[in-house]
C-alpha cells in the first residue's frame, strides 16, 4: 500500500510524477501492477467525465434517500446505527471507526464495507457513498461513486461484489470472521437510467492564456501552476470540500484540504464558501485582471462551484480559462468502456505522454 491517494487525489503530487519515478527505479514490467493502480484512478475520472449524468443521477437519488430517512424511522434507525458503528459486525463497526477517526481504509476494507452496507444492512447505495465522501481524505467523485455502484452491481450490471466471511479472515490475518452475519445469496441493484456518452469539453491552450490573468488553485489540482506559461499576477485559493455532500463533512478531509491549500498559496487569499463569485469578481477588481485561469476540473463540487460562479463572472466582464492536464486529455478518452479495454492500451498511452517502456 502505497498511501500517496490523497496527495494524487488533490494533486499535491501527479500521476506523472508517480510513473516516473516508478518506471525510472522498476521498469513497466516489473512495476505493471502498481501502474494498472494509478491507471484505475485515471479510468473512473475519464469514465465519469464522459458520463456526467452518472454524478447527476447519484445525487438526485441521494437527495431522495434523505428525504425517506426524515420520514421512515425504521430506515433512519439502521442508518444511524451503521454510521455509528454499531451494527453489532465486529469488522463494519471496526471500519466505521477506523474511517472517522482516520480519514482512511484499505481498498479491500472499502469494498467489504460498501457489500455489507448494501447487501447484509440493505441500506441504499447512494447513502454508503455519500459517507464515504463526507470522511475519506482521498474522497474523489468519480472514484468513489463509480467504486458503490461495481460493488451494488449497477457498474457492471449484474457482478455484484459480494463479502465473504472467509475473505475478510484470511485477509484481516484472522482479526474478524463474521460467520453467519453476511447475506451471500443477493440481487444486484438496478440503474434504470441509460446514461449518454459525451466527448471531453475543448479547454484552453498555454498560447490562449494572456500576459495578466488570476490564478485560481482548487483542491482538485493543487499544482496547477507548473503548467503555466508565464506567472500570474495574483493567486487565489478555492475549497468545495463542503459541497460534497448535504450533510456535514469530516473533520479529517475537511482540515486536508485546507491545510493544503493553505501551504500550496501560501499568503494569498482563499475561499472557503460557496459564494465564489462576489469574491473572484473582488480579486479580479483589485488586481485589474480580466481573465481568470485555473485547472479543468472534472465532475464533482469544484466543477459545480465554478460553473455557479461563471454567471456572475461572466456578467462582470471576466473571462474563465480552463487548463487541462495532458495525462488527462490523452488517457481519459480510453475510459469509454471497461477498465480492461483501457488496460491494454497502458503501454501506448505511456509512449504518448513521452515514457520509454
Amino acid at each position: 500500500v502505497s498511501a500517496l491517494s490523497p496527495w494524487i487525489r488533490h494533486r499535491l503530487i501527479t500521476e506523472v510524477e508517480v510513473l516516473e519515478v516508478i518506471l525510472g527505479q522498476h521498469g513497466f514490467q516489473a512495476a505493471e501492477r502498481f501502474v494498472h493502480e494509478i491507471f484505475w484512478r485515471t479510468y473512473f475520472k475519464g469514465w465519469l467525465e464522459q458520463h456526467p449524468g452518472v454524478w447527476t443521477a447519484y445525487q438526485a437519488d441521494l437527495h431522495g434517500q434523505m428525504k425517506s430517512v426524515s420520514k421512515d424511522r425504521r430506515l433512519a434507525a439502521n442508518y444511524m446505527q451503521a454510521m455509528d458503528g454499531e451494527t453489532g459486525i465486529d469488522c463494519f463497526d471496526a471500519w466505521v471507526g477506523e474511517l472517522v477517526r482516520t480519514g482512511y481504509l484499505h481498498n479491500h476494507a472499502r469494498m467489504w464495507f460498501a457489500s455489507i452496507w448494501i447487501f447484509t444492512l440493505q441500506l441504499p447505495w447512494t447513502l454508503g457513498a455519500d459517507f464515504f465522501l463526507r470522511h475519506l481524505i482521498d474522497g474523489d467523485p468519480a472514484s468513489n461513486t463509480l467504486a458503490w455502484r461495481w460493488v451494488a452491481g449497477i457498474q457492471t450490471r449484474g457482478r455484484p461484489y459480494i463479502a465473504r466471511a472467509s475473505n475478510i479472515n484470511k485477509f484481516t490475518n484472522q482479526k474478524f470472521c463474521p460467520v453467519h452475519q453476511l447475506k451471500t445469496k443477493i440481487v444486484s441493484k438496478q440503474d434504470p437510467l441509460n446514461h449518454l456518452r459525451r466527448s471531453l469539453p475543448d479547454v484552453a491552450q498555454a498560447e490562449d492564456i494572456p500576459p495578466e490573468f488570476l490564478l485560481l488553485v482548487t483542491e482538485d489540482d493543487m499544482q496547477i501552476a507548473e503548467e503555466l506559461p508565464h506567472p500570474p499576477i495574483a493567486t487565489i485559493g478555492a475549497l468545495a470540500t463542503e459541497g460534497r455532500s448535504p450533510i456535514a463533512i469530516g473533520d479529517v478531509p475537511k482540515q486536508f484540504a485546507a491545510n493544503a491549500l493553505r501551504a500550496v498559496c501560501m499568503d494569498h487569499h482563499i475561499i472557503n464558501d460557496n459564494a465564489w463569485s462576489d469574491k473572484l469578481i473582488e480579486d479580479c477588481k483589485r488586481n485589474q485582471a480580466k481573465t481568470i485561469v485555473t485547472s479543468y476540473a472534472p465532475v464533482g463540487p469544484t466543477s459545480t462551484a465554478i460553473l455557479n460562479a461563471q454567471v456572475d463572472l461572466k456578467l462582470a466582464g471576466i473571462q474563465v480559462l480552463f487548463l487541462r492536464r495532458q495525462f488527462d486529455t490523452i488517457a481519459w478518452p480510453h475510459a469509454n468502456k471497461g477498465f480492461f479495454a483501457m488496460k491494454k492500451n497502458v503501454p501506448a498511452i505511456l509512449e504518448k505522454l513521452g515514457f520509454k517502456l
